[in-house]
C-alpha cells in the first residue's frame, strides 16, 4: 500500500500552526480543503487529553457553524487521532493566513467560554460526560498565544 500524504510530514519538526493538509475536488466540482490545526508539537509536547479535545471540538464546531460568514463553508471540525490538534474542512480553497481571523475568534471564544458545553446531554452526544472545559480553555489559550496572536510564516507551511 502507498503511504498516505499525512504520514509523509516530518512530525519531529512540525510546530503548532495552521497547515493545508489536502485539497480535494468532488465529482460535482466543489473544492474541499482540509486544514491541520496543530495545537501541540507532536512527540515533543504532551498530546491533548481525550476529554480536552472533545470539549474543544464541541465548542469550536458550535462556534464555526454559527458564524454568519463561514457557516455555509464549514464541512467538518474534529480531532486528530493522535490528539495533537484538529482538522477543519472547508468548502473552497484558502491560504492558512486567510483563516487567522476566523480561528482567532474561534479560539478566543473557547478560551473565554463559561457555562455548559453545547451538546452535552445523553440525547445529544455519545459520550457527553467525557469533557474537560478547563483543559479546552487552556489548549485554546496556548494556540492563541503560539500561533494566532502573532502569526509567522513558518507556522503555515509544513517542514520540508
Amino acid at each position: 500500500m502507498d503511504k498516505i500524504a499525512s504520514f509523509t510530514i516530518d512530525h519531529s519538526r512540525l510546530l503548532p500552526g495552521i497547515y493545508v493538509s489536502r485539497t480535494d475536488i468532488t465529482p460535482s466540482g466543489d473544492v474541499l480543503t482540509t486544514y491541520d490545526l496543530r495545537i501541540t508539537a507532536p512527540n515533543r509536547e504532551p498530546a491533548l487529553t481525550g476529554q480536552t479535545i472533545h470539549a474543544l471540538e464541541h465548542l469550536a464546531a458550535t462556534f464555526l457553524r454559527n458564524n454568519p460568514q463561514w457557516k455555509e463553508k464549514v464541512v467538518y471540525f474534529g480531532p486528530m487521532g493522535c490528539l495533537t490538534g484538529c482538522y477543519l474542512i472547508l468548502q473552497g480553497s484558502y491560504r492558512p493566513e486567510e483563516l487567522v481571523g476566523l480561528l482567532k475568534e474561534t479560539f478566543q471564544f473557547i478560551a473565554r467560554y463559561e457555562g455548559d458545553i453545547p451538546g452535552t446531554s445523553p440525547r445529544d452526544c455519545g459520550n457527553y460526560t467525557f469533557m474537560d472545559l478547563e483543559g479546552a480553555r487552556k489548549a485554546a489559550e496556548k494556540y492563541l498565544r503560539e500561533v494566532l496572536l502573532h502569526p509567522e510564516t513558518e507556522r503555515f507551511n509544513y517542514p520540508s
